[in-house]
């Protein structure tokens, strides 16, 4: 029987390996400039007839109306009235760390034991993956490789979906440490009558307890310029110094009041919130110690079953309102990212603007992820990392990219779900 399943695994691992995906994109030497497009700035500014130029793999450029004519030897590029966008941010996610969810072997997200502050995400990202693809090909070209499991999963990176290997598609390197904040309450499920019911959970303050302990040791180590001698301990250097985040997700608004106390006892500097609030008082401590959140998709179900059947819908608006910095990352899956830019559309029916809903995806990410000063924007000097689209690219109905660049080079949308479609189109006739 053993010996059945390893085949099985090596048969799906062949399957995988010999999959061919797309080259990586080649840069574009020179100037070239795209004209008659309408552009989404992504920090609020919209041009309706206006042009990009990118030299380098930078923007050097984004006016109003044809600058062609201002550059002679540059090549030139009539986007014919379709929309530009900036590449859209994905954070907290498993692609690129996971192939098969079904199949262990595929997947290298989380490691042995409970503080693994040490481990970096970034060296088992996978450019090779056939899911990145998929995932470009709605627009999303950055994604945030983060790691799972245990109390302190580990470092996570931000990679672009394109390159010949992790060195390639790297974009920051160990941008934040990932916590995963205690629940207070446990969930003990009764087979024989089939009902769930929820305890209190006995070892909360005792885990708790050990995260003081394991951060006031990594203060010490800190201090005393030893960085070395315990790589657990080492890890959390640029946390304590305020180079890297502190990533913490929660489950509800009591462990979020909880993380943000245990930050400002610790004196983080940089923590961010992932996860859901809705109380005035947790949106409140968010506002008062200046500390962002990344929430999950909008398409979920309500926290309580007296919650307002909306309230996840209405949630970004809620926090927009407040002066909070909120981005979104998509909770349900790593292959279903692709629908990141869909989800944060929807809130526009709850009260945000479309450039609010697009900066949760694009500006506001980079903030919090610390790759603003790349990408997030369509602005000189930043990287030329855009999407071309057809149609509006948080609706669902008419968005259709037809080009994307990351630092200046095309990447090709081509992937194994359009390759599928198109050789049973072809087999059954269908235009």
């Amino acid at each position: 029987m053993k010996k059945i399943i390893i085949a099985i695994h090596l048969i799906l691992i062949s399957q995988c390996v010999m999959a061919q995906n797309p080259a990586a994109g080649k840069s574009v030497a020179g100037v070239t400039v795209f004209s008659n497009a309408k552009i989404y700035v992504g920090n609020g500014k919209e041009i309706n007839n206006g042009s990009l130029v990118v030299e380098n793999g930078k923007i050097t450029a984004v006016a109003e109306g044809d600058v062609s004519a201002n550059y002679a030897s540059a090549k030139k590029v009539n986007v014919g009235g379709k929309h530009i966008y900036p590449g859209l941010i994905s954070p907290v996610n498993a692609l690129g760390l996971t192939e098969i969810e079904a199949v262990r072997t595929t997947s290298d997200y989380q490691e042995i034991g409970q503080l693994n502050s040490n481990v970096r995400a970034l060296i088992a990202y996978n450019t090779d993956s056939e899911v990145i693809p998929t995932v470009r090909s709605n627009g999303v070209l950055i994604t945030q490789a983060t790691p799972e499991g245990g109390l302190i999963s580990g470092r996570s990176s931000v990679m672009y979906l394109d390159g010949w290997n992790w060195e390639d598609a790297l974009l920051k390197a160990d941008d934040g440490v990932w916590l995963n904040w205690p629940s207070k309450m446990t969930i003990s499920f009764d087979f024989a009558t089939g009902t769930r019911e929820s305890k209190k959970n006995e070892n909360y303050q005792t885990t708790i307890d050990e995260l003081y302990k394991f951060f006031a040791q990594a203060k010490l180590m800190a201090s005393e310029n030893n960085l070395f001698d315990n790589l657990k301990l080492s890890a959390m250097n640029g946390v304590l110094k305020g180079s890297d985040r502190l990533y913490i997700q929660i489950g509800n608004d009591k462990e979020a009041l909880d993380a943000i106390s245990f930050c400002i006892a610790q004196q983080i500097k940089f923590p961010v919130i992932v996860g859901a609030v809705y109380s005035e008082t947790a949106i409140n401590a968010l506002k008062e110690n200046n500390v962002p959140i990344i929430i999950p998709s909008t398409h979920r179900l309500p926290a309580k079953s007296d919650s307002d059947v909306w309230e996840a819908y209405k949630l970004p608006f809620k926090l927009f309102s407040k002066g909070i910095l909120v981005g979104m990352h998509y909770n349900d899956s790593y292959w279903r990212t692709r629908n990141l830019p869909f989800v944060a559309g929807t809130a526009v029916g709850h009260g945000l603007t479309k450039a609010q809903a697009l900066s949760m995806i694009t500006l506001n990410n980079a903030k919090i992820l610390g790759i603003d000063k790349e990408v997030g924007t369509l602005e000189v000097g930043k990287h030329a990392s855009f999407i071309i689209s057809e149609g509006d690219i948080l609706d669902m109905r008419t968005a259709k990219v037809t080009q994307a660049f990351i630092r200046g080079a095309e990447v090709s949308l081509d992937d194994k779900q359009k390759r599928l479609a198109e050789k049973y189109n072809s087999k059954y006739g269908i235009k």
